[in-house]
């Protein structure tokens, strides 16, 4: 993703204001990662700014970024470090230099400090008043090249949010928040079964209701068009709909289960007399469960559109919905607001989509909402996986290590395939598919197994899924440190001691160091309680996680300290980092013990957070603590590190303490 990007990478926009503001404008999406935290940090180091005066803006859909405007792979850091460092400092050297020339004095011999270019004698110019006269020049008079690590103020300190304080008092705005004229709120009546059809309609009940002002039908169903909410979901209750089947219709949990199981290409024999070690391992589909809705706003109009939601990939956004209109890509507007939460969930645009047909078949502009029920009903999942591994082994060592993972098929048309074309990779010629070069690019073993094979085999079902956090990682890598536990008991081996005698890098061994000295890997733990460990690298970072649990009632086991080390190259803001990773922490939690999603005759159960299980805080450990390890070089990617690190921690704790070996996940699915 960041070899596709690079053409289009300097592609920056950085305005400094006459009131003295510095204004990055973003081309990604701030989903409460911290993103847009860190990269003030960046421009405030390189300009020499106060942190308090730097802006980060998102950017509306930049169809010329091409590749560029995709968040998500863990990459946005790691793609915008250089060029936000570098259009920060080219901006500083024109400062600079504009200064110089008003005061006819070398501008080698002024300096920069809290938002102003200070020279010798004390005089001193802000930047909101050079500008105008910085913006005119071309060559600048002193080097524009970013600071040497050792001269920087902001980055690698820990920083609190820079919108925190509007985030809890409200003054942030999402989608559903923002007030476009003449939007009016509105919602969708859907069917029963995933992707099923309208058979029948009577809206005469809902249209006399107070407050409604259309009914229209969609492809996805019937929207509501009210004043208020309130009313718009009371209209939609009102209707009288009869809905045709779904085509997965005939599919439940145990049915897709089955489906995988037979998806799988048979192991390799092993030769004669070699001992091995079985596993298999089913995961269950799992919601996003952003904490805000999908939500979007549309005005659509004969000529143009313009629409205002949380995207993760506009410029995919844009097309499809200019398509989907009949216009031109450049008639769309895309206004990119931050959202709620994501986890990959916004890498689709559902909602938009359906505000722009709504709001052009109603002829007014709409604000679209998706319910709790509309997302975790027929909305996106993580697909559910059915893996086997077989370690072979003998006189200490690890001979071999087959593993087949079979998923529900992963959609990964927001953008990703365009990404990798791109970058160089011929997927027609190479005869694979988009899921299989993703996988193949992405996931590997650790460790040094001997002769490692990883295949992907996938189940096409028509249900929708998308990438939720770390992808496959999350299924493939929690299988593999399922394994390694597994395979390290048989073989008499410390589980720790396993991991490290294999680890193919001295980074990742010292993060493993940290978190077993750290942890007290190893101490003794009353009966029903045990450690758990797990390790993963991914996109330059390492991770390993160690927790406690407590399995005493086993129907309501629970993590009671976590430990987690951590190596992401160079952090830009350590407290960002460990938000990261203490979220990584909850997921791992939530889908290995209680968090997941049934499928019955082709409706998923599960509706809201009452009985969609993720981890509330009396699930959370008490005590968790967090060690990075020294900065170095560039940044690695981290919002996805953590999560198959910490599952695998809690299955192998969970496993520790009561004994048994865990096949299918949730455990208590």
């Amino acid at each position: 993703m960041i070899l596709a990007g690079l053409p289009t990478a300097h592609l920056l926009v950085l305005e400094i204001t006459p009131a003295g503001r510095a204004a990055l404008y973003l081309p990604r999406l701030e989903v409460g990662q911290g993103l847009t935290t860190a990269i003030a940090m960046l421009v405030a180091d390189e300009l020499d700014a106060r942190l308090t005066d730097v802006d980060v803006p998102l950017s509306d859909s930049r169809p010329e970024l091409l590749f560029n405007q995709l968040t998500g792979g863990s990459n946005s850091v790691r793609a915008l470090y250089d060029p936000v460092r570098a259009a920060a400092a080219a901006a500083r050297a024109r400062l600079v230099t504009a200064a110089a020339r008003r005061w006819n004095v070398p501008a080698g011999d002024l300096r920069t400090a809290d938002s102003a270019v200070l020279a010798p004698d004390g005089r001193r110019l802000g930047f909101g008043e050079l500008a105008a006269d910085a913006a005119a020049v071309i060559v600048p008079a002193v080097p524009g090249t970013p600071k040497p690590a050792d001269r920087r103020r902001l980055v690698g300190r820990p920083t609190g949010r820079i919108d925190a304080r509007d985030i809890v008092t409200g003054r942030v705005k999402y989608a559903g928040d923002l007030r476009i004229p003449g939007a009016v709120p509105t919602v969708v009546a859907r069917p029963t079964t995933v992707n099923g059809t309208l058979k029948s309609l009577d809206a005469a009940v809902a249209r006399a209701m107070p407050g409604v002002l259309a009914v229209v039908q969609i492809p996805t169903g019937v929207a509501v068009l009210a004043e208020t909410f309130d009313q718009a979901l009371k209209a939609r209750d009102a209707l009288r709909t009869t809905w045709n089947p779904g085509p997965a219709a005939d599919l439940s949990t145990a049915d897709v289960r089955s489906r995988l199981r037979a998806a799988h290409a048979p192991f390799l024999l092993p030769p004669l007399l070699t001992p091995y070690l079985d596993g298999e391992f089913d995961f269950a589909f799992v919601n996003h469960a952003p904490m805000e809705v999908l939500t979007a706003v549309a005005d659509v109009r004969p000529n143009r559109a313009e629409l205002w939601f949380a995207a993760q990939s506009p410029i995919i956004a844009q097309q499809t919905i200019a398509a989907e209109l009949g216009l031109p890509q450049d008639a769309v507007t895309v206004h990119v607001v931050r959202g709620g939460g994501s986890f990959g969930r916004r890498l689709f645009f559902d909602a938009a989509l359906e505000a722009a047909q709504v709001s052009k078949a109603a002829g007014r502009p709409v604000k679209l909402m998706w319910t709790r029920n509309d997302d975790m009903r027929h909305g996106r999942m993580r697909p559910a996986s059915h893996h086997r591994i077989r370690a072979t082994y003998g006189l200490g060592q690890v001979l071999s290590w087959e593993h087949r993972a079979a998923t529900v098929r992963t959609d990964l048309s927001h953008g990703l395939g365009e990404a990798l074309t791109g970058a160089g990779f011929n997927l027609s010629v190479a005869g694979i598919s988009l899921a299989q070069a993703f996988f193949l690019l992405t996931e590997k073993n650790p460790y040094n197994v001997g002769i490692p094979t990883q295949l992907l085999a996938e189940l096409s079902l028509p249900l929708h899924t998308g990438s939720w956090r770390s992808v496959y990682s999350g299924m493939v890598r929690v299988a593999d440190e399922i394994m390694m536990d597994e395979l390290a008991r048989r073989m008499g081996q410390d589980e720790v001691a396993f991991r490290r005698a294999r680890l193919r890098d001295a980074a990742g061994r010292a993060v493993l160091d940290t978190v077993a000295k750290a942890g007290g890997w190893g101490r003794p733990m009353p009966a029903g309680q045990a450690q758990g460990v797990g390790y993963h690298d991914e996109n330059g970072a390492r991770a390993a996680y160690l927790v406690e649990l407590d399995a005493t009632d086993r129907a309501n086991p629970r993590v009671t300290r976590a430990v987690v080390a951590a190596d992401v190259g160079q952090v830009i803001n350590p407290r960002g980092l460990e938000a990261q990773l203490t979220g990584a922490l909850v997921d791992g939690i939530s889908v290995i013990l209680q968090a997941g999603n049934h499928l019955d005759n082709g409706a998923f159960r599960e509706g809201s957070y009452a009985d969609f299980h993720y981890a509330r805080q009396r699930h959370t450990p008490p005590s968790v603590e967090i060690h990075l390890m020294p900065p170095s070089g560039s940044p690695g990617g981290a919002g996805e590190l953590g999560v198959p690190a910490a599952s695998a921690a809690v299955a192998n704790a969970y496993a520790r303490a009561t004994g048994t070996s865990p096949r299918s996940f949730p455990i208590s699915f």
